[in-house]
């Protein structure tokens, strides 16, 4: 991605997470941005499409991370821990990116339904792990669909967290608090 382009992409995401998707305009962009709407129209149709681009990208990159750490990990648990770590860490880093997902979660409208698909095939993505975890006896007998659902519920427990923390959010440590509620209660006592 060019220089211009990412900027555009960063100024986007950011009014899109303060002001919503709406209430931000194409004027907006451009005056923040510092170019003409010429330029921001050579790398994106519309405003719709600079919002597509957001969410498949940030949704690519939070799969990718996802599939890279679990592949290499043959324990169910470790797998949950892995993903429970990356949600933290890119609430941590891509904060506007989650406020805009988690934003156009409800309702009708085509940017809600693309939306909801990502999200929801990212908890079939949990859901799966739990599925094999349960069948390896790693992970305790239980539904899949609201365990996953939950795992992903630490993205917005998470976010609201950082929001209410007036430090510095330190990842280890809530990690480790969500380590000890969400996995305790998933893990097998041998």
């Amino acid at each position: 991605m060019n220089k211009t382009k990412r900027k555009i992409f960063e100024t986007s995401m950011k009014l899109f997470a303060e002001k919503g998707y709406d209430a931000t305009s194409i004027e907006e962009i451009t005056a923040t941005v510092g170019v003409a709407k010429g330029t921001l129209y050579y790398h994106f149709s519309s405003k719709e499409e600079i919002f597509n681009f957001l969410v498949e990208e940030g949704m690519k990159l939070l799969q990718n991370s996802i599939d890279i750490k679990t592949a290499k990990l043959t324990n169910y648990i470790d797998k949950l821990k892995a993903i429970i770590l990356i949600e933290i860490k890119i609430v941590v880093r891509y904060e506007d990116l989650i406020t805009i997902l988690l934003s156009q979660l409800y309702g009708n409208e085509a940017r809600n339904q693309k939306c909801q698909k990502h999200i929801y095939e990212y908890i079939n993505t949990i859901e799966e792990i739990v599925k094999q975890g349960i069948q390896a006896k790693e992970i305790k007998a239980g539904n899949p669909k609201v365990i996953a659902s939950e795992i992903y519920g630490l993205i917005c427990s998470s976010l609201v967290y950082k929001l209410r923390n007036e430090e510095e959010m330190d990842v280890m440590n809530l990690y480790r608090e969500f380590e000890n509620t969400i996995i305790e209660g998933l893990t097998i006592k041998a």
